[in-house]
């Protein structure tokens, strides 16, 4: 549920640029990826960390400050306090996006251990469906309305200190170690990969609505909401997916984003077209996400299972950090200005291009 908190303010993001006019409109964006700034180096940090502390210490640790951080704006109007505010959300998003995977990692094997995944990502979904739509909501009635939502931390805080059971710190063996291989450097690239397109919708939804949609935070939210909410059911079938597509199941996930970000493009003032977009946006993450997961931890010893877990979370919270700066960019390279269609139409030939050479390396791989 903390997790879901990054994506509270995408469906006012339009309302935060009117309330400051003088701030740059990628800087707005990054509201939406800031926490990704301390979130990469706190998942590092965290992969060594649970050989010193327990895992449980660091998650109460995580739901604490997704809790405060909510309410720090209301000290005062500033969006440079507003963004310092979302960084620190990162320190919380880094812990619990490593800290929730080691922990299925340590309970869970084999095929179990996939499903167990997806009913992860399938949790993620619900927090972020939950946040999303309550924030597209509430938002109507002022964007500052939308940090009250930091309540879910506090409430998290209170599910694990009395239900997750305290099993330790990790011990390493001298002659174990910490290792990652070229296996699991590949997928970080390909992780990267993903993200960065991937983000192109929720930083990007709210400010393409056009004709009577335009401005309409509540449909902003209903928009993430589902492209969020579709990940629980992703989740829940992660299992079957794998059990059909097998290696192709990333290259097929990375096709739903390609086409979701078409639907969006051409369609930003008809709902229905942009609900589809929207789900095709949130199956890819719901399965793309817990498979490169697994596949990652699986690659390793359970050891070092949360180092590569927290290295994905690092590769992720970069994409999430570049993704506006470098769509913006490439769009005012390409055409000579930055518009949300320009962005979209990058993302989506950009991600059938990259799950194309996927499908075909696969391919290869096998034969």
């Amino acid at each position: 549920m903390c997790i879901g908190l990054q994506l509270t303010v995408s469906p006012v993001l339009n309302q935060i640029q009117e309330h400051y006019p003088h701030v740059d409109r990628s800087m707005i964006q990054m509201l939406v990826t800031a926490p990704a700034l301390l979130s990469a180096l706190v998942s590092v940090i965290c992969g060594w960390l649970v050989t010193k502390v327990s895992m449980k210490k660091l998650l109460l640790l995580a739901a604490g400050i997704a809790g405060v951080t909510g309410f720090i704006p209301f000290l005062y109007d500033s969006f440079g306090l507003l963004f310092f505010s979302r960084v620190l959300l990162g320190v919380a998003i880094g812990l619990s996006s490593t800290l929730n995977t080691a922990v299925v990692v340590e309970h869970f094997h084999g095929g179990e251990r996939v499903s167990a995944m997806g009913m992860q990502a399938a949790t993620i979904g619900f927090g972020y469906l939950f946040a999303t739509t309550l924030g597209g909501i509430i938002g109507n009635f002022g964007f500052q309305y939308t940090y009250f939502i930091h309540i879910i931390g506090f409430v998290s805080l209170f599910f694990i200190w009395r239900l997750l059971p305290d099993t330790g710190r990790k011990r390493v063996g001298k002659a174990e170690g910490i290792k990652m291989n070229a296996k699991v450097y590949r997928l970080l690239g390909l992780g990267f990969l993903e993200v960065i397109f991937l983000f192109v919708f929720s930083t990007n939804i709210a400010m393409h609505l056009s004709g009577k949609l335009a401005g309409n935070s509540s449909v902003a939210g209903i928009l993430i909401g589902v492209f969020s909410g579709i990940q629980i059911v992703a989740g829940l079938f992660l299992g079957q997916v794998v059990k059909y597509a097998k290696q192709h199941t990333m290259a097929l996930a990375m096709l739903s984003l390609s086409m979701g970000c078409f639907i969006i493009l051409l369609k930003p003032d008809s709902f229905l077209p942009l609900l589809l977009g929207a789900a095709l946006c949130g199956i890819s993450q719901g399965i793309f996400v817990p498979q490169i997961i697994f596949e990652a931890t699986s690659a390793v010893k359970p050891v070092a299972a949360a180092m590569a877990s927290a290295l994905l979370t690092v590769s992720f919270c970069l994409s999430q950090l570049a993704s506006p700066y470098v769509f913006n960019n490439v769009s005012r390279l390409v055409w000579g200005s930055t518009t949300t269609a320009h962005v979209y139409m990058l993302a989506a030939v950009g991600m059938l291009f990259i799950s194309l050479l996927l499908f075909i390396a696969r391919i290869r791989k096998r034969q």
